[in-house]
């Protein structure tokens, strides 16, 4: 727990992070509500939103334990908002998904331990390719999307799918560059990653790939560099 001495910059940081997710709810609850835009492209707006907090979360070095607490309080509000139309920005009620509350505990498992080892860098690099790489995929896909193909019974689009390896591929790859520098394991890191991402997502029957894809990503990216 922190110091009495702590309090004032640990209120600050939790405020500003509450206030940018308060922010990204109102913002998709209003386009859902009040002009009526498609279920899913709130979904999307709260999905991205929701996954640039980890760069909040690391530049203001957060807690562990409130990343933790964050994600266990978002996955009991997801669960809750499968059965109650609380935030039709972020389920809709008897959708058969558990993508939301993948998505909250991937980032709380991810901020667990990246935070305890000093490599926060890692699950930034999870997150970040989970709300930009898929988010944009879906995105891409349902409005391009003309060349489909199945996997494992799980259906995408190769315009999708090409959306999220390009996605994966740039995120990795600026994060590595800002933190390791611009040497040969960054480029092949992050290559490999956007592959396996990839290959990750295209199976998202149930929501699973939210958590597949950033724990999946980060820890790849993590080992590899402890080989290469």
């Amino acid at each position: 727990m922190p110091s009495l001495t702590e309090i004032p910059s640990l209120g600050f940081q939790i405020t500003l992070v509450a206030v940018w997710l308060g922010l990204i709810l109102v913002i998709a609850e209003g386009l859902n509500r009040i002009f009526s835009v498609n279920a899913e492209v709130s979904r999307k707006i709260v999905h991205i939103g929701t996954g640039n907090v980890i760069l909040l979360a690391w530049w203001l070095n957060i807690p562990a334990w409130v990343g933790i607490a964050a994600s266990v309080i978002s996955g009991i509000i997801a669960i809750i908002s499968y059965q109650t139309p609380i935030l039709p920005s972020i389920n809709s009620v008897g959708r058969n998904s558990l993508g939301t509350f993948f998505y909250a505990i991937s980032i709380g498992v991810l901020i667990g331990w990246f935070w305890t080892i000093q490599q926060p860098q890692y699950a930034a690099l999870g997150i970040l390719i989970m709300a930009w790489g898929d988010g944009l995929a879906a995105v891409i896909g349902q409005k391009w999307g003309k060349h489909q193909y199945c996997f494992l019974g799980s259906c995408k689009s190769w315009e999708g799918s090409l959306t999220m390896l390009c996605v994966s591929f740039m995120i990795s790859l600026s994060i590595l560059l800002v933190i390791q520098g611009n040497d040969q394991p960054t480029w092949i890191i992050s290559i490999v990653v956007a592959f396996v991402a990839t290959t990750l997502e295209t199976f998202s029957k149930y929501g699973i790939d939210n958590l597949t894809v950033p724990f999946g990503s980060a820890s790849l990216a993590f080992f590899l560099n402890q080989i290469l």
